[in-house]
């Protein structure tokens, strides 16, 4: 057995030599230091990335880059961004930024999509940067940094994006195919649920952190009113357990009207044999999107820990979900954990959804592929539902294979075996994902900086 004091120390090592500097200030990390490969945008920090690292660092009490990094994103946040004569939304959050530098005088350049593989824009940085934010203020008590100008008038601008007027029925945010860190053709277009939990995450640090500009704040109300639908929609029509699963396969089709019992008209055809075989008596977990005739049966990891850690989910569902994962062990952590998502998509229909892309193969990247750095968000559902036996295991097996594979981005195979195909090495949110998750397990008073308490308003939402 692997003395994983020594992993520890050998992570801290890679952690810091990937921290970039601006006018003499750390500001960030690289998303990765491989040097074997090309570094085409890797050699960028990027928002979501960066959100590991600043956990991770907060919980060592390494302050100074996380605010660093705040202000400086702060000031890309206003700068507006073109291309192909359209101006993107005031309020978007860079997907990542890099320090250039001409004659002798350091400036940031800032990508907000429109320089990423199939022009993606990043829906989730905003989120991450507000999660970031609240977790900054949670270890130094400096809620006077949150509350200076500059930061409610950004925070509202992130809001502004979200909880504007819209055609939709429903509290959930529309996303695009591609615009977060699936960033590539997966079939989670519509209402995908890791960005469904990262937004409610966003609105309750948002609620924490905003000053109400008297008693009518037009923003404080609309965090507070969207939060307790939000947590109402996902909890009651993305849940899934066995006894859910046999009212979707008895559900009635093409129902009309406000009595409609399957409101989003899902049929029951589409449920997947495996789920049936797969699903345990006594677990459960969100499904990974829904919308008109859909509900994606996949499981997706970040979305359903995120969902406990945020308390999206209820206790009850919560410890649904870590008994799930348990009894589920070979499928979602194998030899390193955790599965993205599960299953793969394949043959006909990797095809169709993917578009045939030889990155995504099943068992691969976002398509079934192992990502050690969700070991932070496990270890954080499991301490929160008493559950840290999980976490501590799930840690000793990523510690036997992470230094001396050297902090792969990804795991390929089914269970987890292969560093993945296309994987860069020294990824930085592999290496501070362990970092958080060991910092987390070691002090659990560290769960503060990214948990959420109950929010009662849920109860009042579902009682109208």
């Amino acid at each position: 057995m692997i003395d994983r004091s020594k992993v520890v120390e050998a992570a801290w090592k890679a952690l810091e030599d990937s921290i970039i500097s601006y006018q003499g200030s750390p500001v960030g990390t690289l998303a990765a230091t491989d040097k074997e490969v090309v570094a085409l945008n890797y050699d960028q920090c990027f928002t979501r990335d960066f959100a590991v690292s600043a956990i991770a660092l907060l919980m060592k009490g390494k302050v100074e880059i996380v605010r660093n990094f705040l202000i400086v994103t702060l000031e890309l946040q206003s700068r507006e961004k073109q291309m192909d004569c359209f101006v993107a939304g005031q309020g978007l959050m860079p997907a990542s930024f890099k320090v250039v530098s001409e004659n002798g005088k350091e400036s940031l350049e800032a990508d907000f999509g429109e320089k990423a593989i199939a022009r993606v824009a990043p829906i989730d940085s905003g989120f991450w940067w507000l999660f970031v934010l609240r977790a900054y203020v949670k270890a130094t008590g400096d809620i006077a940094f949150a509350h200076e100008a500059k930061f409610q008038h950004g925070i509202r601008l992130i809001l502004d994006l979200f909880l504007t007027t819209r055609l939709e029925m429903f509290p959930t945010v529309l996303v695009p195919d591609g615009s977060f860190m699936i960033d590539r053709r997966m079939g989670v277009n519509g209402h995908p649920l890791d960005l469904q939990t990262l937004f409610y995450a966003a609105l309750r640090a948002a609620g924490e952190l905003l000053v109400a500009d008297g008693e009518d704040d037009t923003y404080v109300k609309a965090v507070r009113e969207r939060t307790g639908h939000l947590a109402f929609h996902i909890r009651f029509y993305y849940w899934l357990n066995l006894e859910h699963l046999n009212e979707i396969y008895r559900y009635k089709v093409e129902e009309f009207g406000e009595t409609a019992i399957n409101k989003f008209n899902i049929y029951p055809d589409t449920i997947p044999d495996w789920l049936i075989q797969w699903l345990p008596e006594d677990g459960g977990y969100f499904a990974g999107n829904l919308g008109p005739a859909l509900m994606d049966f996949r499981f997706f990891a970040q979305g359903n820990l995120m969902a406990i850690i945020a308390s999206l989910a209820s206790q009850e569902q919560s410890q649904a979900i870590m008994e799930l994962i348990e009894q589920r062990w070979e499928s979602l952590v194998g030899s390193m954990p955790m599965k993205l998502c599960f299953p793969a998509v394949e043959g006909r229909d990797w095809q169709l959804i993917t578009g045939s892309d030889p990155k995504n193969i099943p068992w691969s990247y976002h398509n079934g592929g192992s990502w050690p750095f969700l070991l932070w968000e496990l270890a954080g559902a499991a301490q929160k539902t008493g559950r840290t036996e999980l976490a501590e295991t799930a840690l000793d097996i990523a510690a036997q294979r992470l230094v001396k594979d050297e902090w792969p981005e990804y795991y390929d195979a089914k269970n987890g075996r292969l560093i993945g195909k296309e994987a860069r090495k020294f990824q930085t949110w592999t290496i501070a994902g362990f970092l958080a998750a060991q910092e987390l397990l070691e002090n659990p008073k560290n769960l503060e900086l990214i948990s959420f308490d109950e929010d009662f308003n849920v109860i009042s939402c579902s009682t109208k």
